[in-house]
């Protein structure tokens, strides 16, 4: 399965954000009413069902950015995790348990679901998408494999809470004109996504930093000393960890080109053998990538959001495109990246040692290294070769390398 979801860079130079205007007028008390009417206010129905109460946390969590991952109707381990990080960061106790979310404006979120109806353009975000990385490389673009999977990412939902909300709808034969209930989460819009090299620094964000907690397998966003927005990721793998220490954000692309190297992928050396492999929802990196010191580490989008916090990566910060498209909205080149793994680490500034991840060389792995063409340093973000960027006339150098 695959994909992800969420609103989008508005403009190009990324200053997303809400805002909320809110304007109350005092109106003279209403006259009581002589007899029942039609038109007289219904009161709400509070959810009592277990997955109602759950789904309506995770989509307010989801809208405060502070996500719960993939919505499912579960208070699972993110969604928890993420009511921790909004009570600390609004001054509440922090407990992290379901039974204290009732102290939260949860109303705000209503109705719980919504319905959403296929149309002719939704199509155009649907088509063929090969497995392999070299018959990926002959695409020119990467979109959704089916109507259902743009759906999950549109929504932020797992494809079995989407059934568990259409029964007796068939939804891997969704076509035009069908009308699927859907959680009433803001809409990832992968149409409103477009294709840039690097964007623009932004000194208002610069000051931010961002925190990567590889244990928690959490990623928090900071100015001074106030969280403001907290994510679910993947932090590598046991092979290839992200590699700790601090670093900072030397670039950021939307709907950025992947360079598949297996060198890369497997030790963090540069080859002569690659796939170029072209933007769109199902692009390995994602829809965006930003680019750390570290050469060939990122902090970017995924075409598996299901598997966030649940599978490893090559070395990167992975987070659900619906995620990663609103935390690129928060910060800019020079941001200060911090990856904690919990060990203790002396103070100043991270040096790279051998072995990916900077972990010593493992065993046998010279001798693997010794076979490959190339040990040229991997392009940060947003550079590449002249002889290995896409031949497409009109378009930025737009590289992730993992």
């Amino acid at each position: 399965m695959k994909k992800r979801l969420f609103p989008i860079l508005a403009t190009l130079g990324l200053n997303f954000g809400l805002v909320l205007g809110t304007s109350l007028a005092q109106e003279p008390s209403p006259k009581p009413a002589e007899s029942a009417s039609a038109d007289a206010p219904v009161a709400r129905a509070e959810p009592v069902h277990d997955r109602e109460i759950a789904t309506r946390l995770q989509i307010f969590l989801d809208q405060q950015h502070f996500g719960p991952g993939i919505i499912d109707g579960k208070a699972g381990e993110f969604t928890l995790k993420a009511l921790g990080r909004y009570q600390r960061a609004h001054g509440l106790p922090v407990t992290g348990k379901l039974e204290d979310a009732s102290a939260l404006p949860l109303q705000s979120v209503y109705p719980i679901y919504t319905t959403y109806t296929i149309g002719e353009a939704d199509l155009k975000q649907v088509g063929d998408v090969p497995s392999k990385p070299e018959q990926q490389s002959k695409k020119t673009r990467l979109p959704y494999a089916s109507l259902l999977e743009f759906l999950e990412e549109r929504f932020h939902a797992s494809p079995d809470f989407l059934a568990k909300l259409n029964p007796g709808l068939d939804l891997e034969k969704l076509a035009v004109g069908d009308t699927v209930r859907v959680p009433n989460v803001e809409p990832f819009k992968i149409e409103e996504v477009r294709e840039v090299g690097k964007l623009p620094p932004n000194p208002a964000f610069k000051s931010r930093r961002i925190h990567v907690d590889t244990k928690e397998r959490m990623l928090d966003l900071l100015e001074g000393d106030t969280l403001i927005a907290s994510f679910p990721i993947t932090p590598g793998s046991a092979k290839l960890p992200a590699p700790a220490g601090t670093w900072r954000i030397v670039g950021i692309a939307t709907l950025p080109w992947f360079r598949h190297d297996e060198g890369v992928l497997n030790y963090g050396v540069r080859t002569d053998h690659f796939y170029n492999i072209p933007s769109g929802p199902n692009n390995p990196v994602g829809v965006v990538w930003c680019g750390l010191s570290k050469p060939g580490i990122g902090i970017h989008g995924t075409n598996v959001p299901e598997t966030i916090g649940r599978a490893g990566s090559h070395g990167c910060i992975r987070v659900a495109n619906w995620d990663v498209i609103r935390l690129a909205g928060m910060i800019a080149e020079g941001v200060t990246v911090v990856i904690d793994d919990g060990a203790p680490r002396p103070k100043g500034p991270t040096e790279s040692v051998a072995g990916p991840g900077n972990k010593p060389a493992e065993k046998g792995q010279k001798a693997e290294e010794a076979k490959l063409s190339s040990k040229t340093p991997l392009t940060e973000s947003g550079a590449a070769d002249k002889k290995t960027t896409p031949q497409n006339p009109g378009r930025d150098t737009n590289y992730a390398n993992h």
